[in-house]
């Protein structure tokens, strides 16, 4: 993800930080130290958004530990001001391994609650739900060890609740499709769940208008969003699953050979809307160069050096025969837009993301005319 950089990794994913991220760091130092007047305040405020944010990190590394379990590649998990985001590569094939991964996220804020709790003691609880005791206390503005740890207590208890409720892409809709799809399938399962999700995001949304609160309005509409997304994803699979990259791949592209210069590539993003290049030694691929691998050189190179001098020489390759869907899924786990296509150990082409885009929906168009002209011989 753009603007984010990497703090460290843990089980092999990477975590990275959003710049953005220190808004929430901002928020928390002001208002704290509205609330207290002090600069202790202020301090105390970065440290309690600080571990709430470690209990963030901590639910999306429950998901992504039991994706990696299952074989499914988690790319990285980012942390943004309004939460974190553990960026799974794929869906998962089996209903049971969705549902797992789903519930392993809201479990470590359980577990993270009850610790909290048993720090607090376990006496406590009733008096926090009954807004006795401890509440006062967490919700004054006095620092504190007690207060960190009851806001922390409540914090981990709200990010349970929210996170259960039943709409995409919160994890509460993911466990509701894993049900679901065990009876009747995932394409129907994800446009049931879809259809609840947006449902419950426009009552939310008119809830929060209602009593002024921008925030719950804003939540609204990531559900209400989210939910389509899914929908739309579940649908390309399902049209993807059924293309074979042989089918989809440029047959009649312009390629470079090894002794052309970058001016050559040049003239062919001028003359054609071809935006990626094969460098070809004869009939085998040794490199590829982007449009952006262009740009740059004409920025920073002065001579019309040869293009092997600005290729990329490592790229992803599939075989011919594969599915549209599974070479999509691949580059998102490699983090590439594009992949070289081989027939055995002979090169073909290559496909982008945009070539997969234009298969989808042309086929989706062709799907649409046979559903059409069916139902109207049917009439």
């Amino acid at each position: 993800m753009n603007w984010s950089f990497r703090i460290l990794d843990v089980a092999g994913i990477p975590i990275r930080i959003h710049v953005t991220f220190f808004l929430i760091l901002v928020l928390g130092a002001y208002q704290w130290g509205s609330m207290t007047g002090t600069l202790n305040g202020a301090v105390f405020g970065i440290m309690l958004m600080t571990l709430l944010f470690m209990c963030v990190t901590l639910h999306e590394l429950g998901h992504s530990v039991v994706a990696k379990f299952f074989g499914i590649p988690v790319r990285q998990i980012v942390l943004l001001p309004l939460g974190g985001i553990a960026q799974i590569t794929k869906n998962p094939e089996k209903p049971l391994h969705e549902l797992l991964i789903a519930v392993a996220g809201p479990l470590v804020n359980v577990v993270i609650a009850i610790l909290l709790l048993a720090t607090l003691g376990f006496s406590a609880a009733p008096q926090m739900l009954t807004g006795h005791g401890l509440l006062p206390d967490a919700m004054s503005n006095t620092p504190s060890l007690m207060t960190l740890l009851s806001w922390l207590l409540m914090a981990n208890v709200s990010l349970t609740i929210f996170n259960l409720i039943p709409a995409f892409p919160l994890d509460g809709g993911r466990i509701f499709r894993a049900l679901f799809a065990m009876f009747i399938g995932y394409p129907r399962a994800t446009r049931l769940a879809s259809a609840i999700g947006q449902l419950i995001a426009i009552v939310l949304g008119i809830y929060g208008v209602i009593i002024g609160n921008f925030i719950l309005v804003l939540v609204a509409v990531f559900i209400f969003f989210g939910a389509g997304q899914e929908t739309a994803g579940t649908e390309a699979k399902t049209v993807l699953s059924t293309l074979r990259v042989g089918d989809a791949y440029n047959k009649h592209a312009l390629t470079l050979a090894v002794g052309d210069r970058v001016s050559r590539a040049v003239d062919y993003i001028l003359t054609s809307y071809q935006p990626d290049f094969a460098v070809l030694q004869g009939s085998n691929l040794i490199g590829i160069i982007t449009r952006d691998d262009v740009l740059r050189a004409l920025a920073n190179i002065p001579t019309d050096t040869f293009v092997t001098e600005i290729m990329e020489r490592e790229f992803l390759k599939v075989e011919a025969s594969k599915s549209l869907d599974e070479v999509r899924r691949k580059m998102a786990e490699q983090g590439t837009r594009i992949a070289a296509v081989y027939d055995g150990v002979n090169y073909l082409g290559l496909i982008s993301m945009a070539d997969i885009a234009e298969a989808f929906t042309v086929q989706t168009f062709v799907e649409r005319q046979k559903q059409l002209r069916q139902a109207q011989a049917n009439a």
